[in-house]
């Protein structure tokens, strides 16, 4: 399938999704396969609507046979000090276990890592400038704890407290 073709097809499911409706189902090839998920892996924000927008609309993607399962955070929390981290967390398990699935692992890892911490900084972006910077901490300790170890589980603690301490305190310097 050409590029052209390619990016049609995936226009065509992303406006049948909006719509609820259902794309014709066609055989994917490996190579059609890596192109959409690679397209939904780019840190870019286009990306990440992209991919959020078929998450509410698998049906229109079964073809493909993206593994859309997760565990979120792991065992970090999914919304640590009430920022809420979650979607983030979904899509880096999406990238990370289609990857492995299709044998483009190794080749990713590093962009997939990247694509979650603009998430998270975009997330972070969201909250008011007072606690912004306990999330922008905690968006680097998770991506962090990924881009090193391939999992969000080795944020201890201590990373917890350290963000809840720059929460206090500039909750505390703006009253």
């Amino acid at each position: 399938m050409s590029s052209v073709r390619l990016c049609l097809a995936i226009l065509l499911a992303a406006v049948l999704g909006v719509l609820g409706l259902a794309a014709p189902a066609y055989a994917v090839t490996a190579a059609e396969k890596a192109a959409v998920l690679s397209s939904f892996t780019q840190t870019s924000a286009s990306s990440y609507n992209a991919w959020n927008a078929a998450r509410q609309n698998q049906g229109a993607w079964s073809a493909y046979g993206f593994d859309w399962s997760t565990d979120y955070c792991s065992s970090s929390p999914d919304n640590p000090l009430g920022f809420d981290f979650k979607l983030s967390c979904h899509r880096h398990d999406f990238g990370y276990r289609n990857h492995k699935a299709i044998g483009t692992f190794a080749a990713n890892k590093s962009r997939v890592d990247s694509a979650f911490y603009e998430d998270l900084k975009r997330k972070c972006a969201t909250y008011s400038s007072v606690v912004r910077p306990a999330c922008t901490s905690l968006a680097w300790t998770y991506y962090q704890a990924v881009s090193l170890f391939g999992s969000v589980a080795s944020v201890s603690a201590a990373d917890i407290r350290k963000a809840a301490k720059i929460k206090a305190d500039a909750l505390a310097a703006a009253r």
